[in-house]
């Protein structure tokens, strides 16, 4: 099950130009985007009412979309405007029309209800296009559920393992000091691990040569959004005191760094996601060179998670009713997927009335 009445990310805002249809399944429903010719987003269902066939592989028209099987143009609304060899359309002729804005360098579609569609709840992402950072990203189109990688957000210990060449090392997973708080909408996790060894990937992007307090503040926003306030100071720099305003604090640190992991996890069905990412800092602003190697830093890590997904989402399909031992360290995702079928249970009982 998905939640519907929410905001979804469908794209980088790249992957959506002038003259192109853009196809894109999302919460197992066909899209299709295009740019009108003053630039204005469209997102129609993906399937011709006439034949199903998908109008992503259509042709834009002044009109809209024309369908490439047998002709019918369809406008923005998702209406069918003409069909070749008649004078009239039938009046159920017509295709599901989605509200689409564009934010942070993202697409955003929203999948439920178009009377409940409100742009202001469109998750904060500014990061991305804020002038006092830089950020880099990509997406990678994963064969697992979701929920997998939800989890795996919400608790880091796991770097210790899988990524020791970046930005794990031991102290992630044994000298970390945990707390874990949820409301009706977010859950967020705060993790410290003081006087430790900084990761190999924090030497490259600070210089450090001492041990350094190191934060990570993660935060799960309902249904699919995970962002990550990491960063450093060397130890004695007060780094707890500095980071009072948690998750909301943004400011260059002097001789620390601050980064913003940045994570919209899109199910296409059950068992597939789009899963948008970027990595972001507000250091070393006038060197291009920094935003490339954090990202690729960042890129090699989550390679490695990407295959952990595809492998769970293997042994799950072979035993879907396997027990799952868990432990303290998972009170972030336990959290975190609670407050998701919370809302679902919501959004299904406003639906049954």
């Amino acid at each position: 099950m998905f939640l519907r009445n929410a905001w979804y990310v469908v794209a980088w805002d790249q992957e959506v130009i002038a003259d192109h249809l853009f196809g894109r399944i999302v919460l197992g429903e066909p899209l299709v985007l295009y740019r009108t010719r003053d630039g204005r987003l469209v997102a129609l269902e993906d399937r011709c009412c006439h034949r199903h066939y998908p109008l992503h592989k259509g042709t834009l028209t002044e009109d809209g979309i024309q369908c490439r099987y047998h002709g019918f143009t369809y406008d923005g609304t998702g209406t069918c405007v003409r069909i070749p060899g008649q004078s009239s359309v039938p009046g159920g002729a017509r295709v599901k029309s989605y509200p689409v804005v564009e934010r942070h360098r993202w697409i955003w579609v929203w999948m439920g209800d178009p009377a409940r569609a409100d742009a202001s709840k469109v998750v904060d992402f500014h990061w991305l296009d804020d002038p006092r950072w830089r950020a880099k990203g990509t997406m990678f189109y994963v064969k697992a559920n979701y929920e997998l990688i939800i989890e795996n957000l919400l608790d880091l210990t796991h770097l210790t393992f899988l990524h020791q060449a970046t930005i794990g090392n031991s102290a992630t997973a044994e000298r970390a000091d945990v707390t874990t708080h949820g409301t009706h909408d977010d859950v967020t996790v705060t993790r410290w691990m003081m006087d430790s060894p900084p990761p190999p990937t924090y030497v490259k992007a600070g210089g450090f040569t001492t041990n350094v307090d190191r934060w990570q503040f993660i935060n799960f926003t309902a249904p699919c959004f995970v962002r990550l306030d990491v960063g450093a100071l060397p130890t004695g720099q007060a780094a707890r005191h500095r980071k009072t305003a948690a998750f909301a604090a943004e400011g260059q640190l002097g001789e620390g760094i601050e980064m913003r992991n940045l994570n919209a996890i899109t199910p296409e069905t059950d068992k597939t996601t789009h899963y948008f990412w970027a990595q972001a800092h507000n250091f070393l602003l006038d060197e291009p060179q920094a935003t490339e190697m954090l990202f690729e830093q960042i890129e090699a890590t989550f390679h490695e998670d990407w295959e952990v997904f595809e492998n769970q989402q293997r042994s799950i399909d072979l035993a879907p009713d396997a027990p799952r031992v868990n432990v303290p360290a998972d009170a972030g995702q336990i959290q975190a997927i609670r407050l998701l079928r919370k809302k679902l249970e919501e959004e299904a009982r406003a639906a049954r009335g």
